[in-house]
C-alpha cells in the first residue's frame, strides 16, 4: 500500500472547519494533546507501518524552511 498524497477528502473545507471547531477553547497543551490522540487514532485506522512511515517522512519533508 502506498500513501495517498493527492487530494482525497470528500469535503476538505468541512473537515478543516470541524478540526478548528474541535480545537476551539482548548489551551495550547490541550490542543497538542488532542492532536497526539488524533494522530494515534488515525494511525490505528491506517494500520500499515509502511504507509505510516511514508506519512511521517512526507510530513517532515513538507515543513516550512
Amino acid at each position: 500500500m502506498t500513501l495517498v498524497t493527492t487530494p482525497n477528502l470528500d469535503a476538505p473545507d468541512d473537515f478543516y472547519e470541524a478540526l478548528i471547531d474541535t480545537h476551539r477553547d482548548l489551551s495550547t497543551a490541550e490542543s497538542h494533546a488532542l492532536n497526539a490522540r488524533l494522530v494515534l487514532l488515525l494511525a490505528n485506522h491506517i494500520g500499515s507501518l509502511a504507509v505510516l512511515r511514508q506519512a511521517l517522512q512526507a510530513a517532515r519533508d513538507s515543513r516550512p524552511a
